[in-house]
């Protein structure tokens, strides 16, 4: 048998080996990692515009990146940050900021003679967090197309705010706010009653659709206070919800 000494010996040189080995690989695949982080984060924003982005292959997202898209950062108070590309913005880190110390990225396409404004929103579903890139016409206002994320939402249900091509298909043409300001949009269980600005809640998934409304409102106003300075006049801000 061997002596106590001998088995704890044994242990700390394979414990340090694989470590050395799991640091080796985690800095030899980091940069892959990296990315394709970034790639799909791309895609997702691209989706947001085109529904067959996220089939496209790499070397088109960076092309379409490279040629059709502006990047830029706001801080809280909607004004330009220079020094950071709007790739590079965390939002899930930033959200754990004062809301104070936040930056958002936004994301100008231009394609064939049409711009629009993408911007980012993070919250809270049932489970986890949820995400969405949200794509605006060039009245700042009207919704040219959605794409949502999710950490943990049930599959079939809260989950649906990513994979139902239809259910985001139906925020297509409704407006951020109403023309007076007093509402925002909004996901409604039961069914959308003012179509201006609603769309039909996930059947079941209840609070995943709360947090899509909430989200959108969150964190809003500094790029409502942004385009503001575009279009020269003042646009109304969202609340702050979280």
């Amino acid at each position: 048998m061997h002596s106590n000494s001998y088995i704890i010996t044994f242990v700390v040189i394979m414990t340090t080996v694989v470590a050395a080995l799991l640091a080796l690989l985690y800095t030899g695949l980091k940069e892959t990692h990296d990315r394709n982080e970034a790639i799909y984060n791309k895609k997702e924003i691209l989706t947001s515009i085109d529904p067959t982005a996220d089939k496209m292959k790499d070397e088109e997202i960076e092309q379409i990146f490279n040629e059709k898209v502006q990047q830029f950062v706001l801080n809280a108070s909607g004004e330009p940050v220079e020094g950071i590309m709007a790739e590079k913005v965390d939002m899930a880190k930033e959200r754990k900021k004062d809301a104070a110390d936040r930056k958002y990225p936004l994301y100008i396409y231009e394609d064939e003679g049409k711009t629009y404004y993408i911007v980012s929103a993070r919250g809270s579903g049932l489970w986890d967090e949820i995400w969405g890139a949200i794509a605006l016409e060039e009245d700042f206002k009207t919704i040219a197309g959605v794409a949502f994320g999710h950490k943990a939402e049930t599959p079939g249900l809260g989950a649906e705010i990513k994979d139902s091509k239809d259910w985001k298909a139906s925020f297509k043409g409704k407006m951020i706010y109403d023309e007076t300001r007093d509402k925002y949009l909004t996901v409604r269980k039961g069914g959308a009653k003012d179509l201006t600005i609603e769309v039909d809640a996930i059947s079941g998934s209840t609070i995943t659709g709360d947090g899509v409304t909430n989200m959108i409102k969150a964190g809003m106003t500094p790029y409502f206070t942004y385009f503001s300075t575009l279009k020269g006049e003042k646009t109304g801000q969202l609340i702050e919800t979280n």
